[in-house]
């Protein structure tokens, strides 16, 4: 720090010195009288070169307060920076050239140049990441260059597609014959138990590989989400598109192990409730409309109505039970939505928390206060009563 005033000293000297001198004298500025001292039968002229040795000087001191900066003065780099243009105003083209070839501002090091494009960019937000690997499965790996994990994707995918294609094309003609034979006639006869049978096994396959196949596909949207480190996105907004993509993730984000049973049994729970719901409403509504065709045409049905009650129960209670199913099912539906966007909330909200200062240190101080304040009309102190409020966190 001493060296860096002595620096600046010298360099103020110089400057003022060579602003002074600069000026011709003043016995030179005004005409030669008796008393002029002449040397060698000539007035004494200025030094012409003068102004090139300070601007050298003056470059040299440059130079070392360059130096200075790039050691131990880096904080004031902008006040030197300002000095430096200042003052390299004075100097001439070669000094110009040589200081800004070496000041600390050439050198700096530049950041490299990222992906433009929308396809393809370094600085994709996580959430467009993951809307396109939602439409184009397998982005996400793509993005994050983990390629390896791209036919574990598609395998799982393409399989668990195969299998539902086939069991579906085995279920769909033992519904309908179901359906056709039913309509018929309700009586449970070994024929029908063994078609109903072989219709819910069919169905229970097809189910399970539509899971294996959603599953998959969910699954790698949220590895391509949980993989994404581009612009170090936070904990927060990663918990918060995982819990959006599949309902308990983003408590296993947090490792809020404890709430992922009370998540999934919800929506387990709901998803049961809607298909029940959803089961009763299509058996009554089936009922309904072949007791409402029977009453409007009776001379179609000479057996009496077709339906599954043979015409135990009425019309209007009949349509009461189906519009009851119906109410029943919708009002699942919307708990459903509620309780998604619930664990939304929570995982956000918990990944908030997670750095939520709880410790000892909390606290909160309330003292009175005892203050002077000069008061001009009074021409003296007034006390001040008041109270002081400090949080410490």
């Amino acid at each position: 720090m001493k060296r860096f005033r002595s620096l600046s000293f010298a360099f103020a000297l110089l400057l003022c010195t060579s602003v002074a001198e600069a000026q011709p004298p003043v016995q030179v500025q005004l005409r030669r009288g008796g008393r002029t001292v002449v040397r060698g039968g000539q007035p004494e002229r200025p030094d012409s070169l003068r102004n090139k040795r300070d601007s050298m000087q003056m470059a040299a001191i440059l130079l070392e307060l360059d130096s200075l900066q790039q050691t131990d003065f880096r904080t004031d780099s902008i006040a030197l920076a300002a000095l430096r243009t200042d003052d390299i105003r004075t100097l001439d083209s070669t000094t110009q050239a040589r200081l800004m070839a070496e000041t600390p501002t050439a050198s700096v090091t530049r950041k490299p140049l990222l992906k433009k494009g929308w396809f393809m960019s370094d600085s994709m937000s996580l959430s467009k990441v993951c809307w396109l690997s939602t439409v184009l499965p397998g982005y996400g790996q793509i993005y994050n260059k983990q390629y390896w994990k791209l036919p574990i994707l598609y395998g799982a995918l393409g399989t668990g597609l195969a299998l539902y294609i086939h069991e579906n094309n085995t279920y769909k003609p033992l519904k309908r014959q179901y359906e056709a034979y039913t309509d018929i006639s309700t009586v449970r006869t070994p024929e029908l138990n063994a078609l109903q049978t072989r219709m819910i096994r069919s169905n229970t396959r097809r189910q399970l590989y539509l899971g294996l196949t959603v599953a998959s596909y969910i699954y790698f949207i949220g590895d391509a989400a949980v993989s994404y480190h581009t612009n170090d996105v936070s904990s927060v907004k990663k918990a918060t598109t995982l819990a959006c993509i599949f309902p308990g993730a983003g408590q296993i984000y947090n490792r809020s192990y404890w709430k992922v049973p009370f998540v999934v049994g919800g929506f387990a729970s709901m998803i049961y409730c809607i298909d029940w719901n959803n089961r009763g409403y299509q058996r009554f509504k089936k009922a309904y409309s072949l007791l409402a065709d029977y009453e409007q045409n009776p001379d179609k049905y000479p057996d009496g109505p077709t339906d599954e009650f043979h015409g135990r129960y009425s019309t209007d209670f009949i349509r009461n039970l189906r519009n009851n199913y119906r109410r029943n099912r919708d009002l699942c539906i919307i708990i459903t939505g509620a309780l998604y966007i619930l664990q939304i909330v929570d995982a956000h909200v918990d990944a908030h928390l997670k750095d939520y200062d709880i410790s000892d240190d909390l606290s909160m101080n309330l003292e009175p206060l005892v203050d002077y304040t000069y008061v001009p009309t009074l021409q003296s102190n007034r006390p001040v009563f008041g109270f002081n409020l400090s949080l410490k966190f």
